[in-house]
């Protein structure tokens, strides 16, 4: 449950220390500071004031960012920015995985600069 409750801040300081980091890629950092400006926007493309919904395009999104991010930056990196339990970071990654199973490869591609 401690794990649960800790992920979302341990997330927001992985994200604020990679966009920190020099040796993180530039499309890395820049998907990085649009998801999170997509995420305080006040304009979604599925309004949050729908019940369950609503959320859905700031998860998906969520998921592509993270799953993205495991994928195009050194896992020894990463674990060294993640201040949480190295296991928490692992079963983070593995629902984004699940999660943006679901969005075509094209589109993820194009969030991280063609990598994929």
């Amino acid at each position: 449950m401690r794990e649960l409750l800790l992920l979302l801040p341990n997330l927001a300081r992985l994200v604020f220390r990679l966009v920190k980091d020099a040796r993180v890629p530039a499309a890395t950092k820049l998907a990085l500071l649009a998801a999170a400006a997509y995420l305080v926007s006040p304009v979604d493309l599925l309004p949050d004031f729908i019940p369950l919904v609503g959320f859905l395009d700031d998860m998906v999104l969520v998921a592509v960012v993270l799953d993205g991010i495991l994928n195009h930056v050194d896992r020894a990196l990463l674990l060294s920015h993640w201040p949480g339990d190295p296991r928490t970071l692992e079963k983070t990654a593995t629902a984004a995985r699940w999660v943006s199973a679901w969005v075509p490869r094209r589109i993820k591609a194009k969030v991280f600069g063609g990598r994929r």
